[in-house]
């Protein structure tokens, strides 16, 4: 019953906001229908069909307008469960497909990109992943090369993705490179929790899932606690097996970041470094010059092609440390929303090794989402509160409304969110959050 009630008031108060958002869209629609025809159209020197997966997300939808500005025709492509993506609505969407979640047919995800890459006369393959995602997407750059096609993939091979997707493999890989990382150790039985010896080592831990998991992810308690009964209780409800291994690392004291960086032949041709959060939907760019050398060294000791995103602390005494790799676009692309050069930055190798990498413009305004920053209202206690919630709305941005490609942000929240919540109302299945930047319910076990 508490899941039909939460599906039933969450769909009320998205029908209560749905008039307040046509009432913001329909008058851009109107204004981009005069003045389209009106602005010279943008044709690109050299113009690619591209292929962009992950069509629920935001960032993908970010890409795809960035690409389509450039003058270059832009497809994209999801799992079947999000047909209703709002983002195929987008002006910059010259087609969309779905195909099968990899998870569940690794073989038609594959042979479906294929498929696409081939009926679409597809130059530049750039995979938006999802975390499960990832990987597959790596086979399907293998196949694709294995076919003979001419396409650039901006993705890494499966080995490589594998290695950086693992937290654990990962850490090892950069001790082997002698960059700063903090201590780590593989956890595959709840045992190896509760035997480690704390007091000894000195050190606070957190533990977290090497398999992606929606709903533990955010659970960032710090061990050891307080009795032998509490570590007990804590770590035997978790997961944890030779199948699900999870990492103890060791927790940092400083400041948290992330970061994306699009690179091309072990060079950093595009990169942004944002404040970060356990769950992020706010996007302002900082300059760390050490997180970037520390990211250039990365990539160029790797000889990395592709997309690839950081969690880092950076401790009191400035040095950096990794937490964690995603090989995969990180949300924080929504910063180039107004930035001219993205294209080029994935298209293109750099002229000269030492070559600057762009980054988002100097005036350009911090992403957020405005259904977030509303559920936020909720959380405001103070005049304080209030106030920096008002100095953010009017700094930044909608990370998905335009006034000139604004059907987007209709669509996403009053189709496709409002479409997953009718099919869980039909089922009686709950969820944990809504994340409007990645387009899904967050639930137990999910995608």
């Amino acid at each position: 019953m508490l899941a039909f009630f939460k599906n039933i008031g969450t769909l009320t108060l998205l029908l209560i906001a749905f008039p307040f958002n046509l009432l913001l869209v329909l008058p851009s629609l109107v204004w981009s229908g005069i003045s389209s025809p009106l602005k010279q159209k943008v044709t690109a020197e050299n113009p690619k069909n591209i292929l962009i997966t992950g069509a629920k997300m935001t960032k993908c939808l970010q890409l795809a307008r960035l690409f389509h500005a450039a003058g270059h025709r832009v497809f994209l492509m999801e799992t079947h469960k999000y047909w209703l993506s709002g983002h195929r609505f987008s002006k910059a969407v010259e087609g969309f497909s779905t195909v099968p979640a990899p998870e569940k047919d690794p073989e038609g995800y594959t042979q479906g990109i294929l498929d696409i890459v081939k009926r679409e006369n597809i130059d530049v393959f750039i995979p938006v992943s999802s975390p499960v995602a990832s990987y597959y997407d790596s086979l399907a750059k293998q196949l694709i090369s294995r076919e003979g096609i001419n396409c650039d993939c901006i993705n890494f091979e499966p080995e490589i993705t594998e290695l950086l997707d693992n937290k654990f493999t990962f850490i090892e890989k950069v001790r082997e490179l002698g960059l700063s990382a903090p201590k780590s150790f593989l956890i595959t039985e709840p045992e190896q929790v509760l035997n480690f010896d704390f007091a000894a080592d000195g050190s606070k831990y957190i533990i977290k899932s090497i398999p992606y998991d929606s709903f533990h992810r955010l659970d960032l308690t710090k061990l050891p606690l307080a009795s032998r009964e509490e570590m007990e209780h804590f770590v035997k409800a978790l997961p944890i097996s030779e199948e699900k291994p999870w990492i103890m690392q060791e927790f940092i004291k400083g400041k948290e970041y992330c970061t994306h960086s699009t690179v091309r032949k072990g060079v950093v041709r595009l990169h942004c470094c944002s404040n970060s959060s356990p769950f992020q939907v706010n996007y302002e760019q900082v300059d760390n010059p050490e997180i970037f050398q520390w990211v250039k060294e990365f990539v160029k000791a790797l000889n990395l092609t592709g997309q690839i995103s950081f969690d880092f602390i950076q401790a009191e005494d400035g040095k950096v440390y990794p937490v964690e790799c995603n090989p995969r676009t990180h949300s924080a692309i929504t910063m180039f929303h107004d930035h001219p050069g993205v294209a080029d930055a994935y298209l293109k190798d750099a002229e000269d090794e030492n070559e600057k990498p762009i980054e988002p413009l100097a005036n350009s305004k911090p992403t957020y989402w405005l259904y977030h920053e509303l559920w936020r209202l909720t959380e405001i206690r103070s005049w304080g509160q209030l106030t920096a919630w008002i100095n953010k709305m009017v700094k930044g941005t909608d990370a998905m409304f335009q006034v000139e490609d604004s059907l987007p942000f209709l669509m996403v929240p009053h189709w496709q969110i409002s479409l997953l919540l009718l099919n869980n109302l039909r089922k009686l299945k709950g969820w944990v959050k809504i994340d409007f930047n990645i387009g899904k319910l967050v639930e137990l076990g999910g995608d």
